[in-house]
């Protein structure tokens, strides 16, 4: 299994260059066909990324917790799209997200579920080979994710967790601050590309973008505060409730 670093990244922006440049001009006239009722989360690179791993992983189940308006979860579906496979599971006690998400990307390869995860994991699919966190960033909602979904997720399976470094240290008491002490305690290494808390790595891979002919934005947030791991084995080390 490799690694989920900064080499893989690399490698994958060049392997995929060709139909991430296509995805990243529909997502800006995306972006633009819903102004008004579009507010992006993910930056470019974590995005990117995103979407880059699903493209290698190629699952057939994929779990988003957390979808707000769409931006997501189309970067999600595009890549399903490019795969020729998998469904996207998402959950949100929102329902944006489906006035959103165009149709020839849904159509026979999203599920949205409306409500409260905690009270419907009994629709969490079986399964789960790419699991993607943006929801209540919170050190309560982590620590029950921790210990009642992750617990579900195989051992090597990719994750990425939203919002944990807008600066250089996550804030304690949210949600980043009790993911990333779990991750110490089961000695799980995480990639980062966030501007504040990673700068070599962010501007390599600004600095390779531009290489491969990436380099206009889609959007011009930079922060790009997300982690990506593999799923530890559980047995590795528990999470405190």
């Amino acid at each position: 299994m490799e690694n989920l670093d900064l080499s893989l990244i690399g490698d994958l922006y060049r392997r995929y260059r060709g139909p991430l440049a296509e995805v990243r001009d529909a997502q800006r006239e995306f972006l633009r066909r819903t102004d008004g009722r579009m507010t992006p989360q993910l930056d470019d690179l974590e995005a990117e990324i995103t979407y880059l791993l699903l493209r290698e992983r190629r699952p057939e189940t994929v779990m988003e917790l957390g979808t707000f308006h769409g931006w997501s979860t189309t970067w999600i579906l595009s890549a399903l799209r490019d795969n020729g496979r998998g469904t996207l599971h998402s959950f949100d006690i929102v329902d944006n997200v489906v006035a959103n998400v165009p149709d020839e990307l849904a159509l026979g390869r999203w599920e949205f579920h409306k409500g409260d995860v905690r009270q419907n994991m009994g629709e969490v699919p079986e399964g789960i080979e790419y699991l993607f966190v943006d929801a209540a960033h919170n050190g309560r909602f982590a620590k029950w994710y921790l210990a009642d979904l992750f617990p579900r997720v195989a051992p090597g399976t990719p994750v990425s967790v939203h919002d944990v470094f807008h600066g250089k240290r996550a804030l304690p008491l949210t949600e980043g601050a009790v993911v990333l002490s779990w991750l110490r305690r089961t000695g799980t290494d995480f990639l980062t590309v966030s501007r504040r808390k990673a700068p070599a790595p962010y501007t390599a891979l600004m600095e390779l973008r531009e290489d491969l002919g990436l380099g206009e934005p889609v959007r011009t947030s930079t922060h790009n505060p997300m982690i990506f791991f593999r799923m530890p084995d559980q047995g590795a080390g528990q999470p405190v409730r």
